[in-house]
């Protein structure tokens, strides 16, 4: 109710209206003044299966630079601001839009935080469309993703997801890692197990040198407190044999 609609009720005699509920107190910041001042350039108006691949010629990688630590683990990824930072400029340059046009699907699910929290688990499966310079398209495109929240962020958490997998995927980009399909998707092969090592020290045709190279493995593999039988059969953790034995081979001039 305004000043003067408050005064001609008190005029009248009215008495004040009921105050209804307190509105939430949302503090937005001052928006940006933007202006685009650049020169409006068209794309080359080529069919959009030829700008996809310009796209895909200019996005020749982007690299696992997000890190994550928490109870799922500790691991390298690509985010979406990552992604899109890098194909945003090539589909402006060449003209091509990408366009969320239908859910196909959306599912919610709750779960509980440790600490009893309610938790929103979102899959949501997403249509593209992807317009050319020219005006054509390609066929529809899909691509799914899944996102957790604790609050109401879980949907279009999941959305960017469903995003970044589609600009991965229909790219086909990949990271800056040269070793990724064979120390990862491939797997790595395994050191040397304890009993491994601890022949191999024991072996006198073993230099020095490979005994330090020995000694340094272990304590990058964190296993060199595990116990073996030694030479002389009994128990030692196989990174003191190998110091053992190294000082024994040095002071014998070996």
């Amino acid at each position: 109710m305004s000043l003067r609609e408050r005064a001609q009720a008190a005029a009248a005699g009215d008495s004040e209206p009921a105050a209804g509920p307190a509105r939430p107190n949302i503090v937005t910041a001052p928006l940006e003044n933007i202006e685009y001042t650049g020169e409006i350039t068209d794309a080359e108006k080529v069919p959009v299966y030829v700008a996809f691949a310009r796209v895909m010629a200019d996005v020749q990688s982007v690299s696992k630079g997000d890190q994550r630590n928490d109870t799922g683990g500790r691991y390298a990824f690509r985010g979406v601001d990552r992604v899109v930072n890098a194909v945003g400029p090539a589909l402006r340059r060449h003209g091509v839009l990408m366009l969320p046009t239908r859910i196909l699907d959306l599912e919610y699910r709750e779960s509980r935080t440790t600490n009893n929290k309610v938790m929103q688990d979102v899959t949501v499966k997403v249509q593209w469309t992807v317009v050319g310079p020219a005006g054509d398209m390609l066929p529809p495109l899909e691509s799914a993703g899944q996102a957790t929240d604790t609050s109401d962020k879980g949907t279009a958490k999941a959305i960017s997801v469903a995003q970044r997998v589609l600009l991965l995927t229909s790219l086909q980009i990949p990271t800056q890692d040269p070793d990724v399909d064979r120390g990862h998707e491939r797997g790595e092969r395994p050191g040397p197990t304890p009993n491994e090592y601890r022949d191999e020290i024991a072996d006198p045709r073993t230099s020095l040198g490979r005994l330090r190279q020995i000694r340094s493995e272990l304590r990058q593999h964190n296993i060199g407190g595990a116990v073996v039988i030694n030479e002389v059969g009994d128990d030692e953790p196989v990174l003191a044999m190998c110091e053992r034995v190294g000082k024994q081979r040095s002071e014998a001039g070996q």
